[in-house]
């Protein structure tokens, strides 16, 4: 997507007081410190990273953030990587990170994950839908022809304790409300749902503890929502929602998402929203809440983290 407007003013803050805040709201949101028999995960659109041009404060923030989870996807990584390798520069030195090459929108996919708590293992891939298989991606009532993903998902495999995991990070075309817009949004949730039920069911999966994660672009999870219908149509499963947290600081959507294949769904014992923007800078959104969005957008991010806590 484009680069938000920078904002035409400086706000000066106090890092270190600003991460005081974020902990503070973390025990609010009760995102839980991590532990050996669990595996927090998290999956954040950190708005234009590497486009936007942050301090390195902001980058202590994000990190901040990052460095709660054990494995976190990260989208809107831009081709060029100094947002990527500035936010790695701020966190300990045991996470690890691994991306894709540029695709649509010039965006990169990534992994950010703790290597003193999983190991990355062999499968790394983006997923590709061959030309004869394009067929098989459609919709009941829809149209319009699939003809590839925009942004390809991106995947990679880790091994925690005795279970291998795939994570599938994802960031679905936008565009806008138009009928072929949401259809070709809806033809990439669907493909991506019926990826994760294809490996599923093959006795050659290298694992079938399937997670997808990312910005799926669906303003409301909810059965007629075509996009989160097709998102669902093979199986798919999202958490019980323990909050009424939205995914955006406007407060109006649910953009973000973390699915997974029904197996899955016993074993995830917490889940939720962070919503960073009601923590941080608090005099600058009591001056001028138009001004704090501004700031918020660029600097930070417009997204916030989504989380589950795993256990198997």
């Amino acid at each position: 997507m484009p680069a938000f407007p920078k904002p035409n003013f400086v706000y000066n803050f106090d890092v270190d007081h600003e991460i005081e805040n974020l902990k503070k709201h973390k025990t609010k949101r009760k995102i839980p410190e991590k532990t050996s028999d669990k595996l927090l995960i998290a999956t954040w659109n950190v708005a234009n990273l590497g486009l936007q041009k942050r301090w390195n404060e902001h980058y202590k923030l994000i990190a901040e953030i990052i460095s709660w989870f054990d494995v976190i996807a990260i989208q809107e990584t831009n081709d060029n990587l100094i947002g990527l390798n500035n936010i790695e520069l701020e966190l300990p030195g045991h996470y690890e990170l691994i991306f894709s090459d540029a695709g649509g929108n010039n965006e990169r996919s990534a992994f950010i994950y703790d290597s003193k708590k999983v190991d990355r293992l062999q499968l790394v891939a983006e997923i590709a839908i061959p030309p004869k298989d394009l067929r098989y991606i459609k919709l009941a009532g829809v149209k319009t022809k699939f003809t590839g993903f925009d942004r390809t998902p991106y995947l990679c495999s880790f091994q925690w304790k005795n279970h291998k995991l795939i994570f599938i990070t994802v960031h679905s075309f936008f565009g806008s409300e138009k009928k072929a817009d949401v259809e070709r949004r809806s033809l990439e949730a669907y493909a991506i749902s019926r990826y994760a039920d294809l490996r599923k069911n093959s006795k050659y999966a290298f694992s079938k503890n399937i997670i997808t994660m990312g910005d799926f672009n669906i303003p409301k999870i909810e059965q007629g929502d075509q996009t989160y219908d097709a998102l669902m149509q093979r199986g798919l499963k999202l958490p019980d929602h323990s909050t009424q947290v939205y995914s955006n600081i406007n407060d109006d959507k649910q953009y973000d998402q973390i699915a997974f294949l029904p197996s899955l769904k016993s074993k995830i014992v917490a889940n939720g929203v962070y919503d960073f923007d009601s923590a941080i800078f608090p005099d600058l959104w009591q001056t001028n809440v138009s001004n704090f969005k501004k700031y918020m957008k660029y600097y930070i991010s417009d997204h916030r983290p989504m989380w589950i806590q795993l256990k198997l």
